[in-house]
């Protein structure tokens, strides 16, 4: 288990030459991430090893500190890790400021997850009151969720992104770059 620091440590040392990598989704991190944090997501570390730091300190932060944990375990012990006890919902109870660059405060994960468990939900109580066939809409999600998980592809992810809370900007054609991976 990697080293901790409190917010408290990093918020008086925060000048000092240490990185910062935030290792959320890139949706979480543009909700809102503590400032001079660089986004490197959890899925990304392995194969980003080149941009951490060899020597200086390297702290890493994730909304409560447990992905960072993760993250220090798949970096090793070759490099002076710490996570930030408490992520950035600690850095945020201490009203500290956050860098927020998009307007949505949902993951776009957190998302699917609401619009998978309302499909299930409404096609119970539709089964339940209209007609028995409305259980397959619970099992077509059932199938597209298993899709998912088997192929790292989100059809109702794709369709989300695509929403006007998950556009960069007011009137941007482009979506958030975690949306089309």
């Amino acid at each position: 288990m990697a080293k901790t620091v409190s917010v408290n440590d990093l918020n008086s040392v925060h000048t000092s030459p240490i990185q910062l990598i935030d290792v959320r989704s890139r949706t979480e991190y543009s909700a809102g991430h503590v400032p001079g944090t660089v986004n490197i997501p959890l899925e990304e570390i392995a194969s980003r090893l080149e941009d951490i730091r060899e020597c200086g300190q390297v702290v890493l932060v994730c909304k409560s500190g447990k992905r960072a944990q993760t993250a220090a375990c798949l970096i090793g012990d070759s490099r002076d890790v710490s996570v930030l006890s408490g992520g950035t919902d600690a850095w945020r109870a201490r009203d500290l400021p956050l860098v927020v660059n998009t307007r949505t405060r949902w993951s776009l994960e957190r998302q699917v997850r609401l619009g998978a468990g309302l499909l299930v939900l409404l096609g119970v109580v539709l089964a339940l009151t209209v007609n028995p066939l409305w259980l397959f809409l619970g099992g077509f999600v059932g199938a597209g969720l298993t899709f998912a998980g088997a192929t790292d592809m989100c059809p109702m992810g794709i369709v989300l992104c695509r929403m006007p809370w998950n556009q960069v900007g007011r009137n941007s054609q482009r979506v958030n770059a975690e949306c089309c991976r």
